[in-house]
């Protein structure tokens, strides 16, 4: 009797421990079907117990783990203890006043900054750049063109020295290179002037060919390395052109100081056959005509021999003595060991 009596207080006691899980869970289910809060304040209420929070407080032996509902988690995961979200707000404010503490840039500060990174960009040549590292290599490089001998190689880079020309006159620096220039091929041409001085006449034609054709020679390759000189300053500021301007040197350095002694030999030079090469002697009145025509007015009969229309057109009555011009010519061939076939 008692035993009957002892095993249904058991099954009473499972019954009403089996109610009270069943409460349990569809308290903790209708927690997840309601919608979440809202996002009014980042810092919850620690005096106020999360939804699921009776069904946590359940000794873990009372739950049957067998069960489908009992593997279901049971409730959202808890949320961060109050005083870490304190402690980071606080390390925030402390952020934002450092923050405040540091002054700004100050816009000189700034101004600077932009102006080196400018420089630095820009690459500037100053003027002691430009004497000290630029005209050295410009000068160099037209000290061999002038002085080279038609044909011979050069052993210079023509793409260096036409860069060097190109940073300089993109620097301002045109002014002062123009003006190099002039100095340095006017101190060559003095030189030139002073050795024909002190040739002797027999040599004298010869030496003042090679000088005229060595300098012309030069100014084929001179002017070009100077492009960007010459139409960027000489043409635009000055109205004039490089090359012009270095012919004209020549003309008064050299021609100038040397016609009036170049000119007799020339015509005696003429009178007397093959005394200097056809090929010479067109060189240098060629030459004179182009460094400056009146020239021809010294002798109008030596340079209509190498120039076309010097002299006026022929008439008539001209005839007879150009014919005895021609005779007289091909006897002095004859004579020289010449014969006519």
């Amino acid at each position: 009797m008692e035993e009957n009596m002892e095993e249904e207080e058991m099954l009473t006691y499972e019954a009403m421990m089996d109610d009270q899980n069943h409460n349990n869970w569809e308290a903790a289910a209708d927690s997840f079907r309601q919608p979440p809060p809202p996002p009014s304040s980042s810092i919850p209420d620690p005096g106020r117990e999360s939804p699921g929070g009776q069904l946590l407080a359940v000794p873990a032996g009372s739950v049957d783990r067998k069960g489908p509902k009992e593997g279901l988690p049971m409730g959202p995961p808890p949320l961060p203890e109050p005083n870490g979200v304190i402690m980071m707000l606080k390390s925030c404010d402390a952020a934002a006043a450092v923050a405040k503490a540091v002054p700004a840039p100050t816009p000189s500060s700034t101004i600077n900054i932009n102006t080196s990174t400018s420089k630095f960009l820009m690459n500037v040549i100053t003027i002691e750049d430009y004497k000290s590292t630029y005209w050295p290599k410009l000068d160099g490089a037209i000290d061999q063109l002038l002085t080279q001998s038609p044909g011979d190689y050069i052993p210079i880079s023509y793409e260096q020295i036409y860069s060097c020309v190109y940073k300089c006159v993109c620097q301002q620096h045109s002014e002062q290179m123009y003006s190099d220039l002039i100095k340095k091929i006017t101190s060559h041409l003095e030189r030139v002037s002073k050795e024909l001085q002190a040739s002797p006449p027999d040599l004298y034609i010869e030496r003042f060919n090679i000088a005229l054709g060595q300098y012309m020679g030069a100014l084929q390759s001179i002017v070009p390395l100077f492009i960007y000189m010459n139409k960027f300053y000489i043409e635009t500021k000055l109205n004039r052109d490089l090359k012009d301007d270095l012919i004209k040197l020549f003309t008064e350095h050299v021609a100038e100081k040397h016609i009036y002694s170049l000119m007799p030999l020339l015509l005696e030079a003429q009178s007397t056959p093959f005394q200097v090469t056809p090929s010479t002697m067109a060189n240098i009145v060629k030459g004179l005509y182009t460094l400056r025509p009146e020239w021809v007015q010294m002798a109008p009969t030596l340079f209509s021999k190498f120039i076309p229309n010097i002299l006026p057109p022929t008439v008539e009555s001209e005839l007879s003595e150009y014919a005895a011009q021609d005779q007289k010519l091909q006897r002095e061939l004859i004579q020289n060991g010449f014969t006519r076939y």
